[in-house]
């Protein structure tokens, strides 16, 4: 049963960076770990995988739409994509196994992330929240490029998708839209390009770290890639900005779920 809801989830993956370019990749852990019983620690390696193959179809899409800005991707990604593969080739690894202990908590490698990754989605939701209540989202299409501050974002985005699997839409895309002056729907479209980049360039620094099991992979990314086909096509009809808030809730309420059940109920 746990399994059959993982896969209807997988397809929430897809759907929700269809229509709004990030979000769902943060969903992935959660679903890999509480569903399909996958070790959290591998479940960062899988989620790369997954979102960088379902970021892949949707940017393509968008591309053709040329709802895609290839030098602000550039731009973004190099350092982005330099920083993650540096981090789960050297970094992730040397994590150590067990950390200590906080009360009666046994802080282990695994634990950790969870942890880490719950602080995410909080942080995650709180964008979504606040981005989704803004009616407009305000651009300046003349403004230049702000590049320190656009490369310092990139290694922060690298850094994070590094250590927790997750795409980081939910910073790209504000980047993309106040720092580059991309409207939103080319800053979704350019969004999907970074986080392709930025996964596929992640789950290669894990080879020879992590035995992956490839039908799971790719049964989970199939349904995933349905999920985003249907996102864009239902992106050229709804307002994927609109969604933001309400989706932001529920990434809240997971977020806040994980960190109670690792703190209270682990072990």
């Amino acid at each position: 049963m746990l399994e059959i809801v993982g896969y209807i989830a997988s397809a929430l993956i897809g759907l929700s960076l269809g229509l709004i370019g990030g979000g769902g990749s943060i969903l992935t852990v959660p679903i890999l770990v509480y569903l399909f019983q996958v070790n959290p620690v591998v479940a960062t390696s899988y989620s790369l995988f997954v979102v960088g193959s379902t970021s892949f179809i949707g940017a393509y899409s968008k591309y053709k739409a040329g709802l895609v800005d290839v030098k602000t991707a550039i731009v973004f990604g190099i350092p982005s994509i330099i920083t993650i593969f540096i981090t789960r080739k050297f970094f992730v690894p040397a994590l150590p196994d067990y950390f200590g202990a906080i009360a009666n908590l046994e802080i282990t490698k695994a634990i950790f992330l969870l942890l880490m990754f719950s602080v995410l989605m909080i942080v995650a939701s709180i964008s979504m929240i606040r981005s989704g209540s803004n009616k407009e989202e305000v651009t300046n299409p003349n403004q230049k490029f702000n590049y320190p501050v656009i490369i310092l974002d990139g290694v922060a985005v690298g850094v994070l998708t590094g250590f927790v699997g997750a795409g980081g839409g939910f910073l790209i895309i504000p980047a993309l839209i106040f720092l580059c002056g991309l409207q939103m729907k080319k800053a979704i479209g350019t969004s999907l390009m970074i986080i392709t980049f930025n996964s596929m360039f992640g789950f290669i620094g894990d080879f020879g770290h992590y035995n992956h099991n490839w039908k799971l992979l790719i049964s989970i990314t199939s349904i995933a890639v349905i999920g985003i086909l249907v996102g864009n096509k239902l992106s050229k009809t709804i307002d994927g900005s609109k969604l933001k808030k309400g989706f932001g809730w529920f990434v809240l309420a997971v977020g806040i779920y994980i960190m109670i059940k690792e703190i209270y109920f682990t072990n």
